[in-house]
């Protein structure tokens, strides 16, 4: 009874302790408890390893679509049979599909939901896009539904989504096919916006066409959201199932088209001389093969064919599907190894990207594969192509990409060369992400272009040692983290409900693995993880707790305190020295003594065979991270210490300890590289420095 009774005074004089503490603002244990409120209950379909269950399952879509561009009238029209195979567990009464195109229909709600003021003077251009004489007559032109037999479907269409009623309920293991066919407009995207479009050019009266979301695609249906049939507003993009794809696209004879999937008719579509050229591009690991040449592709655009060309395409186990054609490209390629498996890297592009595009497009595709496949998974598909399409996006194997040189003498600038190779592996490192680590971009934005730009910086440093790197280094997102919090939303945000969209789902996400890699985790053990999630997820469809238990099951490293503060909120990193207090030691027989030297700065009054400081560390920020430390000691030389997160699991406001050395110090900092995104260095030194580096590199930027 004697220690029944112990225990519970301890007990009481413990919990009393807590909540005294607690009630005075010293601590808050709460940044370092699991994630078991805000992960989903692990299953069989979705293990609590983060790895997908033993009755993981997911839907498929296979496609069979006729594609005819007009060029004259800038028209598509298509007709496919989809067939729908339902290997979830549920009945399903009803089929969502996707109709990305009603975004731009002349009654589409997109313009309704953004505010907007008038600007006192704008470029013509920009005036002319947001005042259009008349609305773009824009959206799909459904022509009909049916089944297999003819007869008609019902559905009914609800701005960007459209409901099929199936005749019966769809049982779990059966299939339904159905055939759509449509028309629409097609959008300038370079006078009206978009993620795909033509670019016209007036020299000779010729368009550039880049076309995605060109059909009408099913929803995705999952144990996690139901179906996915949240409107598209036109940014947060896509959810889409994996399948096949069977497409004949056709376009005028004289085009040169790249689309997602393996050429059938190759010899049909192609020259002798194009396909003499295209052999050698096949051997040729080193450099880009032109296959059909400026000089070429200039004369044939100065004339437009009468006649068409169909291309014939089979994509296997694809989630999307996209194509560019044009009589004004010019296409280069060449052979990448990846593991002793060759694929091509090519690039599509108009005289107009030259000769930026030939320098750099496929080199830059080359090394994306290369790079990504290191560290992810060997590149499954047998191609990647990127498009002179003055934008960026991505798509199954093919992307479209932004660049043109900009100097008067046609060459182009470092900035111009920068971003442009910079935007090339970004969306053809989407390949990977999500095109076959099929996140849901609609709901998570970071877990594509989060992922996707980390990774993309691992590619940059590859293809260029020196590359400004413009995304993802912790002291480049300081600026975002310390702004105006009322406009900052914490990185588990839907895209379309977040003001800095960019820093939102590219920068921050992209530091806070940047930092876990290089700071927290070390490479070899966040490599491993990052590698496990995603040869787990490949083609699949993974959700963020999938991400984060994975991340922790592959690295025995507990990040839920991590995953909380850098992904649900927004709090800063915001660590400084308190004070330091400096000890001698005096032999007192059988004890010890600590005797304070009360000198100025960090010096002691007389030389000592051991050196003792108490060093108080405060952290005004709201984030818990590393406490990083350098020492400099009075004779030049340098130390460096960290301190674990969990230094703050006690005390999240400050924390004390002791640090002892044989040498005298001259001066102590924090975070001396920059790598936590401390948002204010001010407090960072002690002594106190007037300008330190970080200082003067806002300052750099600021000017």
């Amino acid at each position: 009874m004697k220690k029944i009774g112990f225990l519970l005074f301890s007990l009481v004089f413990a919990a009393g302790s807590y909540a005294q503490i607690t009630k005075q603002g010293h601590t808050n244990t709460n940044k370092f408890r699991q994630l078991k409120q805000e992960l989903a209950t692990p299953n069989l379909e979705r293990t609590a390893s983060g790895a997908p269950g033993k009755e993981y399952t997911q839907q498929k879509v296979d496609y069979v679509m006729d594609i005819v561009l007009d060029d004259a009238n800038t028209k598509i029209t298509g007709s496919e049979t989809i067939t729908y195979h339902n290997n979830s567990r549920d009945e399903l009464p009803y089929l969502w599909v996707q109709l990305d195109q009603n975004m731009r229909a002349a009654d589409s709600k997109t313009p309704d939901i953004s505010s907007g003021k008038i600007r006192t003077k704008m470029s013509k251009r920009r005036f002319e896009s947001a005042f259009p004489k008349e609305r773009f007559d824009g959206g799909f032109n459904i022509m009909s539904v049916t089944n297999t037999d003819g007869s008609n479907l019902s559905y009914i269409i609800n701005q960007t989504m459209m409901r099929i009623n199936l005749p019966k309920p769809l049982a779990s293991g059966d299939t339904f096919e159905f055939n759509i066919s449509w028309w629409y407009n097609i959008n300038n995207h370079r006078t009206q916006g978009g993620r795909s479009g033509y670019e016209h050019f007036n020299e000779n009266n010729n368009n550039n066409y880049v076309i995605a979301q060109f059909y009408p695609r099913m929803c995705v249906y999952d144990n996690v959201e139901g179906w996915q049939n949240d409107q598209f507003w036109g940014r947060s993009e896509f959810a889409l199932e994996f399948g096949d794809f069977n497409v004949n696209i056709t376009v005028p004879e004289d085009h040169m088209l790249g689309a997602t999937g393996v050429l059938q008719n190759i010899d049909e579509v192609l020259s002798k001389k194009e396909l003499k050229r295209w052999e050698k591009a096949q051997k040729t690991f080193d450099k880009p093969v032109v296959i059909r040449t400026q000089k070429e592709a200039e004369k044939i655009e100065k004339t437009k064919a009468t006649g068409t060309k169909t291309w014939k395409f089979v994509a296997k186990n694809v989630r999307d599907y996209a194509f560019a054609t044009s009589r004004k490209f010019i296409w280069d390629a060449m052979a990448v190894d990846i593991n002793g498996r060759t694929v091509m890297a090519h690039s599509l592009y108009s005289k107009e990207a030259n000769p930026l595009y030939g320098d750099h497009s496929t080199k830059a595709t080359a090394q994306t594969l290369k790079t990504y496949s290191k560290y992810t998974f060997d590149y499954p598909y047998h191609k990647a192509i990127s498009v002179d399409g003055q934008m960026g996006m991505e798509y199954p194997q093919i992307c479209f990409n932004p660049g043109r040189p900009d100097l008067p003498d046609g060459g182009y600038s470092d900035r111009v060369k920068y971003r442009m190779i910079k935007v090339v592996i970004h969306e053809v490192g989407h390949n990977f992400f999500p095109m076959i680590v099929n996140s849901d971009e609609r709901q998570w934005t970071w877990m594509d272009e989060g992922l996707n730009s980390y990774m993309e910086m691992l590619a940059e440093l590859d293809y260029d040692k020196d590359f400004p790197i413009v995304r993802g280094y912790p002291k480049n997102i300081v600026r975002y983290m310390s702004g105006d919090q009322s406009k900052i939303a914490p990185i588990m945000s839907k895209g379309d409900n977040v003001y800095s969209f960019g820093s939102n789902a590219y920068g921050k996400p992209a530091t806070a693995l940047w930092i876990l890699r290089e700071t927290i985790m070390g490479k070899e053990l966040f490599d491993h993880a990052f590698k496990t999630y995603s040869q787990r997820w490949m083609f699949k469809h993974p959700t963020p707790a999938d991400f984060f238990r994975t991340m922790e099951d592959a690295s025995g490293i507990d990040l839920d305190w991590f995953w909380r503060g850098w992904f649900y909120t927004t709090d800063v990193t915001d660590i400084g020295i308190k004070g330091v207090k400096k000890y001698t030691t005096k032999d007192a027989g059988n004890t010890v003594e600590f005797v304070e030297d009360t000198s100025e700065g960090l010096g002691f009054a007389k030389k000592e065979s051991k050196y003792h400081y108490e060093i108080t560390y405060e952290k005004p920020g709201g984030l818990v991270m590393p406490i990083i430390v350098e020492f400099t000691y009075k004779d030049g030389t340098k130390e460096k210490k960290t301190y674990p997160a969990q230094i703050w699991r006690y005390n999240d406001k400050e924390i004390t300890k002791v640090f002892s050395s044989s040498k005298q110090i001259e001066s102590i900092v924090i975070d001396p590289d920059l790598e936590t995104a401390d948002v204010d260095t001010s407090n960072n030194s002690f002594p106190k420095e007037t300008a330190n580096k970080f200082d003067k590199f806002k300052n750099k930027m600021k000017g």
